[in-house]
Parts: structure tokens; sequence; C-alpha cells
């Protein structure tokens, strides 16, 4: 899942801040009924794979989550 964040922050640094919030969102929409996340998830099943829960899916929500909305502050300005 940290790779598809880091996607987010691509989209982010590319000005598609629609797109990345989209995505974001659905990432978001993944997290387990208490709000974990795993190392993967199968793409046609949702099916949680790897580590769960996993450390650096977090910090990919949260650190994504921050420059979201950051830039999308900034663009407000």
């Amino acid at each position: 899942m940290l790779c598809s964040f880091w996607l987010v922050d691509n989209l982010v640094g590319q000005s598609r801040l629609e797109e990345a919030g989209e995505l974001y969102a659905s990432l978001c929409g993944r997290a387990s009924t208490v709000g974990l996340l795993s190392e993967q998830i199968h793409p046609t099943t949702g099916e949680f794979m790897g580590n769960f829960p996993q450390a650096f899916s977090h910090i990919g929500i949260i650190a994504s989550g921050v420059n979201l909305q950051r830039t999308r502050a900034a663009s407000r300005r």
C-alpha cells in the first residue's frame, strides 16, 4: 500500500489534486473495520495480504494525507 500512497504524492506534485484526492479516498476505504492497513491488498478481491497491520502503510496514509491537505490549502490562497 505504501507505493500507492507514493502515487498520491506524485499526483499532488503534478498538481493533479482531484485525482490524488480520489485515489487517497479509495485507499482509505481499504482499511479494516478498525482502521488498520495491511502491507498489500489484492487488487480484485480486496483481501489483505502480507503483514497486518503494517506500519509503513500507516506512515504512507498519514504523510500523503498531510501533503494533499497542505497543497489543497495552498492552492486556495
